[in-house]
């Protein structure tokens, strides 16, 4: 399973558990809120390692790059705007 079908999953497991939504989301307010929410998310039985949502924001990032300035773009996602983590809290709440 992908990490996008992993989160996919657990976002579904969340809307029909208030519980689990409610610890998510305050994985926000942690020191360390991507580890936090990773071992939620395996709490659950959903395997979701903090690599995976680095690595996914990272390549998500430059295949637009690529796919915006001829193919020759591979830089990482410096400012953490686009981070899966992110994008699954605005679509949590």
């Amino acid at each position: 399973m992908e990490i996008t079908e992993k989160l996919d999953a657990l976002l579904e497991k969340a809307g029909k558990d208030s519980i689990l939504k409610d610890k998510l989301l305050a994985t926000r307010k942690s020191l360390n809120p991507i580890a936090d929410f990773c071992d939620i998310a395996n709490e659950y039985g959903i395997q979701i390692s903090v690599m995976d949502i680095v690595n996914q924001g990272e390549e998500f990032y430059a295949e637009i790059k690529r796919s915006t300035n001829g193919g020759g773009e591979n830089s990482p996602d410096l400012d953490f705007q686009n981070d899966e983590y992110s994008i699954f809290m605005m679509r949590l709440q």
